[in-house]
């Protein structure tokens, strides 16, 4: 499993794709947190990293797609399925490893972020920022990156084109992340089910991790869909 890993984290930083995919992470957030107008913090009038957890979801669903599009997608493509299958490995082993590089991955985009908090920090009045509701935020962040990166790859696993793989990924993670808010608003469900449709969806845990409060639900919740796409994975890579 974890020559899988390194494997992955290989060819991921030997071209040029994961230090762009980094850099455009870190880009994105910068200019719309620092720069543009009516979106940076400066305007918000608050030491708040609020507009960073808004945002930073949106560039995710695109961003994690973009890393794992290629993931199964090339190996059946150029032939090396067949290959890994001669392996002492089980389809867990190669899926589990192949998950943990991307979250790897996902780790170096995301703790480059830890900068802004001491910048929000030095930008307070009293130099004192909600460090319960940040470190909530956080855990929330990379749980919402887990999910997506598991629904990447299982998308992948789909097809040897990563472009479709790609697309794929993103309409499922919207749908997943965005859907079932969208669908709770409509009047044929207010006021009766639209609380428990809301519930099915990864935003509403989103944020109920991001008020710094753990709830075991939430944990049970983005645990399941992890463990959901990743068994569709390996029942994909039985089938081929």
């Amino acid at each position: 499993m974890w020559s899988i890993c390194k494997k992955e984290l290989h060819q991921f930083f030997s071209s040029l794709t994961g230090y762009i995919a980094i850099t455009l992470f870190l880009l994105v957030n910068g200019l719309f947190l620092f720069v543009l107008k009516d979106s940076n913090i400066f305007d918000f009038g608050y030491a708040s990293l609020d507009k960073f957890f808004e945002l930073a979801p949106w560039i995710l669903l695109f961003l994690i797609p973009a890393i794992t599009m290629r993931t199964l997608s090339d190996e059946f493509k150029t032939g090396t399925f067949e290959i890994l299958q001669t392996k002492p490995l089980s389809k867990w082993q190669i899926v589990v490893g192949k998950y943990f590089s991307i979250l790897f991955v996902l780790l170096l985009v995301i703790i480059p972020t830890f900068l802004y908090i001491f910048t929000i920090k030095s930008l307070s009045a009293n130099g004192s920022i909600d460090s319960g509701g940040i470190t909530g935020s956080y855990i929330g962040l990379f749980l919402l990156a887990a999910v997506f990166s598991a629904i990447g790859l299982c998308c992948s696993s789909f097809t040897n084109n990563a472009v479709i793989a790609f697309l794929l990924s993103v309409f499922a993670c919207l749908i997943l992340y965005f859907g079932f808010n969208a669908v709770s608003k409509l009047p044929v469900f207010q006021g009766s089910a639209d609380y428990y449709i809301e519930m099915q969806g990864i935003d509403f845990h989103y944020r109920s991790i991001s008020r710094g409060v753990l709830d075991t639900r939430d944990i049970v919740y983005f645990g399941s869909i992890i463990y959901l796409f990743l068994l569709i994975t390996v029942k994909n890579l039985h089938k081929k």
